[in-house]
């Protein structure tokens, strides 16, 4: 497993995608839908990663490699979702940035300690849809990409909409309430955990059934 890692950091993945984690800066800009900065990630690097890798025949090359097919598709999720951790990692130092240079509330969800959460979510529902879907078939990558990443900026638009709008939920807006926020945290740490273990499992059966 290590090495199929190393392959997927050195080889599969282009080092100008980790430019993509400089997107955690648009948290700097004002009164803005914070979520969408965390979205660039699944917008450009996933489908660029999977489009490069089915140039180069990535998928077909992994396979003749001595190692089980459930490797391969363990290798390439967790390559992604230690990119979808280190986004978190830099959006947090600028949603601290955020709130020492503002100090005044968003408009819409503040990047608090809830939008973490939910973001970790969000990320959890990409990863849900879109690696059960790619792995059917280990080659179509549009449909995948088209409804994962409408299945999370829906959750988005959900969740932004849910607490700007339902009074009960105001306690995970702003910077006070901080017991209220941190449940959520921790729901989108244990959410994130759950989705991507269940698309790990889906796509191993999916994948260990498509024919090479």
């Amino acid at each position: 497993m290590k090495n199929l890692l190393y392959k997927e950091f050195r080889l599969a993945i282009h080092p100008l995608f980790y430019l993509i984690l400089l997107c955690g800066a648009l948290l700097l800009i004002p009164q803005w839908p914070f979520f969408i900065a965390l979205m660039y990630l699944f917008f450009i690097a996933v489908p660029n990663i999977f489009s490069m890798g089915k140039a180069q025949n990535d998928v077909e090359f992994s396979v003749m490699l001595p190692v089980r097919k459930r490797d391969v598709v363990k290798a390439r999720i967790l390559s992604i979702v230690i990119l979808e951790l280190l986004q978190i990692l830099v959006a947090v130092v600028f949603a601290i940035l955020n709130m020492k240079l503002y100090r005044t509330a968003n408009f819409l969800l503040d990047p608090n300690i809830a939008f973490f959460g939910f973001a970790l979510i969000m990320y959890g529902v990409h990863n849900v849809f879109f690696f059960p879907m790619f792995y059917k078939t280990a080659y179509k990558i549009g449909i995948p990409v088209i409804v994962a990443v409408a299945a999370a900026v829906l959750f988005a638009f959900a969740v932004e909409f849910a607490v700007l709008y339902i009074p009960a939920l105001g306690v995970l807006d702003g910077m006070g309430h901080i017991g209220a926020q941190l449940w959520v945290l921790g729901a989108g740490i244990v959410l994130f955990a759950l989705l991507n273990i269940v698309a790990y499992r889906i796509s191993v059966r999916r994948f260990e059934r498509v024919d090479l």
